[in-house]
């Protein structure tokens, strides 16, 4: 005798569409256009969502916005409980901040702001050597081995503090969208393990890998829409400051709101995530760093 699996109860359409509560009988609601069989999208689906049109400055693009920035995590919660339509998907609102962002970024701060380097004097260039501003220098027996890659290395050792942060910045501002891509499923997948658990205390909090990379894809939306403008608003040093600390209690209102629990367990998943995801924070950039030299 086999066994019969059960359809999940996200992949079965309802009779009342749940974006709108308007009665339904096929795969879109008639009023909403919304579809009415729901599950969690899959890492390939989130991208290709992600890679679809860009977003428009329509009514619906506004009432995201104001969510986004005023309601911490309540668009996590509207996705998770069917109402899409009437918002940006999260993975389109996650890619169009990040491009919103690098672009600013390349237009106000430049390459060499990203270091704060100041171009050599004409004294300090009479006297200019391989030894000033970043050194990087690898012996012939390096495990990168290639000759290409190690004259790409010299060559990179041979220019002067100038020309070095403007190659580094140029190739982390470059490379940099790509490696947030990496990053988000790797901190939705932080996310999942902090949260590990039967969930019997709290049945209606995310335990799916989906679940969780919908609410990374809206909160990294948030830090980037906010990293923005401080940049166009205020000074470098005030917006980083400012930011961190409107960011940080952003996302733990944002976990609060969505995942539920006491401040005391918050706090202390909150510390380990930003720990961890600091982590991968840093070998990222020294990615970037070495990408932005092999990759020129």
């Amino acid at each position: 005798m086999t066994a019969t699996t059960e359809p999940r109860a996200e992949d079965v359409a309802p009779k009342i569409c749940r974006n709108c509560g308007a009665p339904v009988d096929g795969a879109y609601c008639a009023t909403c256009g919304q579809e009415t069989a729901l599950r969690l999208p899959t890492l390939r689906e989130f991208l290709r969502e992600a890679a679809g049109r860009y977003v428009a400055l329509d009514g619906r693009f506004w009432r995201t916005v104001f969510s986004l920035l005023a309601r911490p995590g309540f668009l996590t919660r509207e996705y998770l409980a069917g109402r899409r339509r009437r918002y940006i998907r999260p993975a389109r609102l996650y890619l169009f901040a990040t491009l919103i962002f690098f672009a600013v970024t390349r237009l106000l701060v430049g390459p060499i702001e990203i270091f704060e380097v100041h171009p050599d004097t004409a004294e300090e260039a009479k006297h200019l050597s391989p030894e000033k501003g970043f050194d990087l220098q690898i012996d012939s027996d390096s495990v990168i081995g290639s000759q290409a890659l190690q004259k790409r290395w010299n060559r990179f050792n041979s220019l002067s503090k100038k020309e070095k942060a403007e190659q580094l910045g140029d190739g982390i501002l470059r490379y940099a969208p790509y490696a947030m891509f990496v990053l988000l499923p790797a901190f939705a997948l932080l996310l999942k393990l902090v949260y590990l658990g039967r969930g019997r205390r709290y049945p209606r909090r995310p335990r799916l890998y989906g679940e969780h990379l919908v609410f990374a894809a809206y909160d990294h939306a948030f830090v980037f829409v906010a990293a923005t403008a401080m940049l166009l608003v205020l000074g470098r040093t005030l917006a980083i400051t400012i930011g961190v600390w409107i960011v940080a209690l952003y996302l733990l209102l944002s976990m609060r709101s969505v995942y539920g629990g006491s401040w005391a367990g918050l706090l202390l998943r909150a510390f380990v995530l930003f720990v961890s995801y600091t982590v991968l924070v840093g070998l990222a950039t020294a990615g970037l760093v070495v990408a932005a030299i092999l990759l020129r």
